[in-house]
């Protein structure tokens, strides 16, 4: 069941992607409420596997893969679209493909996905319950607010006019607070990898002749 949940979350966001290019402005009014349903399944389908029983390893990947299309098609699609500037687009997909190639090699090793930090303010940033929560959070507003706005200059052409600057603002930043949370929560996982597998370290030549 946990699993059906998280395929029909991924299939809500293709029908998202088709409303936000080719649907009447008014139907794209739905689509931060339907952004809403398809973040809010992804707790639905956590609570049903723990409550069911069915927590796996293949449900765990499939659950993050599917966190991933979600947010990296959602900010290559409002990049698009000109709703946001790509070069959001492109540092949440690097800092994404970047952090969880370092969890995934950690999962091979039967670790769990945060035992990645282990200092005590890395792990607060990546790990804390808050942090995870407030970030999901900020992502789910920015892109719902976002969303929002989109078919307002077709809808309420006077309305945009006269707010168009104030409403764009607001976008702005939580585009940059959604931004600069992404970077705090994924560069201790970055350092402590780097620092812990002395990735940069400079190793001494061994010579195997004589002289």
């Amino acid at each position: 069941m946990a699993n059906l949940i998280t395929l029909l979350r991924f299939l809500l966001l293709f029908l998202l992607v088709a409303m936000a290019y080719w649907a009447s402005p008014q139907w794209q009014l739905l689509n931060a409420p339907l952004l809403v349903l398809i973040i809010g399944l992804d707790a639905v389908d956590g609570w049903v596997a723990r409550r069911r029983g069915e927590t796996s390893v293949f449900g765990s990947v499939f659950d993050i893969a599917v966190d991933r299309v979600v947010e990296n098609v959602l900010w290559i699609v409002l990049s698009n679209l000109g709703l946001i500037p790509i070069w959001v687009a492109i540092v949440f997909i690097v800092r994404g493909l970047i952090v969880d190639s370092i969890r995934y090699a950690a999962m091979g090793q039967g670790k769990a996905v945060f035992d990645t930090v282990r200092g005590p303010l890395a792990r607060m940033l990546v790990a804390g319950r808050w942090m995870r929560g407030g970030y999901g959070a900020l992502k789910a507003t920015t892109f719902a607010w976002v969303l929002l706005l989109q078919p307002w200059p077709q809808l309420f052409p006077q309305t945009w006019a006269q707010w168009s600057a104030y409403l764009q603002a607001v976008s702005s930043i939580l585009v940059l607070a959604t931004v600069g949370m992404c970077l705090v929560r994924g560069l201790p996982v970055i350092v402590e990898f780097v620092v812990g597998h002395k990735v940069f370290a400079v190793r001494p030549h061994l010579s195997t002749g004589s002289r």
